[in-house]
């Protein structure tokens, strides 16, 4: 069953919670959440979901899935494009990484993630793309590179 609209925030924080201890664990430091950090011309404050501790990596976290019917969150993927919007305005040495929580629909072969990555991977450039599962295992789907 969906969780219902009021559901939706604790989930994305729990997630965020998730992503965050898998990071941590990944780059061996300490990311802070809901990090302020200034981009744009003139520049202005932008919180993104996770920074490391001199935001030389960056992290947005998005907890979709794909819809009871089991079709494309369409909405949903406007959200990941606008994360990866933002993270354009950051500098080249940055790394970006878009965090999703690993996503199955029955009768699917891939993840939304690795859907998105084939859809959208044309506006993606350096962003890498890390799938995380509830038992804190961490896939990269996109290495930022291709």
């Amino acid at each position: 069953m969906a969780n219902t609209n009021s559901e939706n925030p604790h989930v994305g924080r729990r997630f965020q919670e998730l992503a965050k201890k898998c990071l941590d664990k990944e780059f061996k430091t300490s990311f802070e959440q809901e990090a302020v950090v200034f981009i744009g011309e003139p520049a202005k404050g932008h919180k993104f979901d996770l920074a490391s501790p001199n935001h030389d990596i960056i992290a947005e976290c998005k907890c979709y899935t794909w819809t009871e019917s089991g079709n494309v969150p369409s909405a949903k993927l406007m959200g990941l494009d606008e994360a990866v919007f933002y993270f354009s305005f950051l500098p080249a040495e940055t790394r970006k990484i878009l965090c999703m929580k690993k996503a199955k629909s029955p009768g699917k072969q891939e993840t939304l993630a690795e859907y998105y990555v084939k859809v959208h991977g044309h506006l993606l450039k350096d962003v890498h793309v890390y799938e995380i599962s509830d038992d804190e295992t961490i896939k990269e789907i996109r290495n930022g590179l291709s």
